[in-house]
């Protein structure tokens, strides 16, 4: 997939970004051409190389129509994460890689839902801050809505989705019970 200069693209990790120059650059014997995005969050300057746009997981943002569909995601039942935090931190450090926002997702209602519960280590804090941060910027950006009104809506899906999941642990819970 190639992107063009002033193209908005969104970069795994980092979030939204802009093309501002494709250039070519010499690196040893070769030249190669890259990608010079302008990282909103930072406003930095991160070269990504065209050929491998794809494998770092360069991409274009979402559609419009797919706003409500992560929503709906984020409003929706999870499964329980593992319990030891470093095996959890490992399986979410791997979604937040991916760069795809439905994934991030997953990792932001599961960390919320245990910021609600118990406090989270740093790691943990950090990462919900990032995947909050990466979910509300690209939702705001297609929408073209201010980031405190779409951080409102996305508060009341994962509200939901936190309270389908208390139901469903306490249901569980009950029925194990019940079973002894």
């Amino acid at each position: 997939m190639g992107f063009k200069v002033g193209e908005k693209v969104v970069y795994p990790n980092h979030g939204i970004g802009v093309v501002e120059e494709i250039s070519l650059r010499a690196l040893g014997t070769e030249s190669s051409k890259f990608y010079m995005l302008r990282l909103k969050a930072t406003d930095s300057v991160v070269m990504v190389p065209v050929a491998n746009a794809d494998e770092v997981g360069l991409r274009s943002p979402i559609k419009l129509k797919d706003c409500d569909r992560l929503l709906k995601l984020l409003a929706e039942n999870f499964a329980s994460p593992p319990a030891d935090w470093k095996d959890r931190y490992k399986e979410f450090l791997e979604k937040m890689r991916t760069g795809d926002v439905f994934t991030v997702s997953e990792v932001l209602k599961t960390l919320t839902y245990l910021s609600l519960r118990k406090p989270l280590s740093f790691r943990e804090k950090r990462m919900l801050e990032r995947a909050r941060f990466l979910v509300v910027s690209e939702i705001a950006m297609v929408w073209r809505k201010t980031e405190p009104n779409v951080e409102l809506m996305v508060d009341e899906a994962l509200s939901k989705a936190c309270s389908k999941h208390t139901k469903n642990v306490a249901r569980a819970a009950a029925a194990a019970a019940g079973a002894v």
